[in-house]
This record gives structure tokens, sequence and C-alpha cells, in this order.
């Protein structure tokens, strides 16, 4: 089987955010730069008792390759099931562990990053993981520990699972979005095992993601919250340019917009509302904008908006 991640040039990978990335969003910042794509956080729960909506997380585009699933769980015989089913389904590359999702509903429930404070549990469901996965890839995401920071700890018993790569985001689950990202953190597992790491945590540039890959020599950079009203830091990074022209920008703000409206339908139109709040940002008149664009369901009267004030 061909590899279809290349690891010879540094990754740029699309984090996957909880009601952000979407099919559409993820098209676009794909069309425009991505390497890997991910899905949405994915409960085995939800996957293994057959939830419509979860089903509907998991379809991809069709540009999306190599796309991977990421899946969340502490029962070995949950993920087991959930794992089953995913290999069911084509045009999924790989499955991702989560174990660094911060979120009190996640954590309480075992999940995320709670299997960080017990490395066996993680070991037993990582292992469950890779045991069932017939799909090409097996990966981890991880924050680097729970209260104590231990990231070598977490990233050799990762690696011990016999994952392809780690995906590390340089904060405690304690330090939330809040704490400043150890980046000292990131470079100390990249030395300690001999699998890929990405790095995560910050990087909302094109200069930070230099200085990042510089600082860690880590094999890519996984980007979340600076994309989301950003997506061209994509674009950017692969081309290697600071700046990008007003009119890139718009076309891909209109672009994503289609996106949504094709995935979503009609409602699409609602739901882009929340997204031109952060495309706006910065922008003269965007609180005037913000205003109008909320009163707005239609979409022709939505894209006209969006011509006229990008």
């Amino acid at each position: 089987m061909k590899n279809k991640i290349d690891f010879s040039q540094p990754l740029m990978v699309l984090a996957p955010l909880a009601g952000y990335t979407d099919l559409p969003f993820r098209s676009v910042v794909k069309k425009f730069g991505a390497d890997i794509t991910i899905s949405e956080m994915i409960s085995s729960n939800a996957l293994v008792y057959k939830s419509e909506k979860t089903r509907k997380m998991i379809e991809k585009a069709p540009s999306e390759d190599p796309y991977i699933v990421q899946i969340a769980g502490n029962k070995p015989e949950l993920v087991r099931d959930a794992v089953e089913i995913l290999n069911d389904i084509d045009g999924i590359d790989g499955i991702d562990l989560n174990c660094g999702c911060p979120a009190p509903k996640v954590f309480n429930h075992g999940s995320g990053s709670n299997l960080l404070g017990d490395l066996k549990k993680l070991e037993e469901i990582l292992l469950t993981v890779k045991k069932y996965n017939k799909k090409q890839y097996t990966t981890a995401k991880v924050r680097i520990g729970v209260n104590e920071k231990i990231p070598v700890e977490i990233a050799k018993v990762v690696e011990a699972c016999g994952v392809d790569y780690i995906a590390v985001h340089g904060r405690t689950r304690a330090g939330k979005y809040k704490a400043p990202v150890d980046y000292d953190a990131i470079r100390m597992m990249k030395e300690a095992v001999s699998i890929p790491v990405i790095a995560n945590g910050d990087i909302k540039d094109y200069d930070k993601a230099k200085e990042v890959l510089n600082y860690t020599n880590a094999d890519g950079v996984m980007i979340g919250r600076a994309a989301i009203g950003k997506p061209w830091i994509f674009y950017q990074l692969k081309n290697g340019i600071e700046n990008i022209s007003e009119d890139k920008k718009r076309e891909i703000i209109l672009e994503h917009f289609d996106a949504v409206l094709k995935f979503h339908g009609q409602h699409g139109a609602v739901m882009f509302r929340k997204l031109l709040h952060s495309y706006s940002k910065g922008y003269k008149g965007a609180a005037e904008f913000r205003d109008i664009i909320n009163r707005i369901s239609d979409a022709e009267v939505m894209r006209d908006m969006i011509e006229n004030f990008f």
C-alpha cells in the first residue's frame, strides 16, 4: 500500500475542532494547503449506538485524501466496536485516538485527556484501536499531562502502542487553552521517540509555524483555533508567504460559504453567521456587518453581503 502521508517535508495538519471542522471547512483548507484533515471528535458510544448525526460527521469531501477520523472512548469493547464500524466505511485512511480533549464532559466521562492520568488505561485503549484498525494509519492526539507535565512518559507509551505519528498540544489538561504552550516539552517528546511528532498549540501564523518547527524539530504543525476565521493560514504556510491578498481571502470565504450550503442545505446560511463573525474580525465596519448578518437567512442576500463587505 502506497504511503499517503509523506513526512519528508513538514506537514500542515488541520486539528479537529468540535463545531467547526465539519466537511465544508475541511474541504476548504484542503483545497488551500492542508496536507491532512481530521474529522471532528467522534464519540465511540454515539457511533456504536448508530447516531445519525455522528454518521454525517464522518462524511468526507472527495478531495480529503488522506483523511483521518478521530474517536474518543474509555471502554475497550466500545472502542473496538467503533473501530470495526469505521473499518467498513470507505475513504477513511486512519483512525486517531483523542487523548487530549480537556472539556469537562469528555474528561468526566473518562475519555480525552483523562487517559493521560492513567497511562495503563491509555495503553489499553490505544492498543485496542491498533489491534482492530484495518485502515492504513493509527495515530494519537495528546496533551503533555493532566496537572503535572509528563511529556516523555506519554510519548513512550504512545510509541510502544505502534502508532504512525503522535500529535501533541503543548499544554496540560489544567492549562486548558490559556497557559503558555510548552514547546520544550514537545521538543523533549520528539527527542524521546522515533515516530513522527506533530506540534500543536498557539500556532497563529506563518512566522510562528516556522519558529515552532525549528525549535521543536517536529515533523509538522497542527493548527486548530487559528484557522477559524483565517483558513488561509494553510495557503500561507504552503506557499511560504506572510501576507495574503484581499481577493484570495474573499475567494476562500465564498468557497467556504458555498460548501456549507451544499452540505447543510438552506439552513447553512444561518449556520454561516458565526463563521462570518470570525471572518470579519479586524475589518472596518465589522460590528455593523455582524448586526446585519445576524438577521439574514436568505443565502443569495448573504452572498451579496459577503462579496460587498470583503
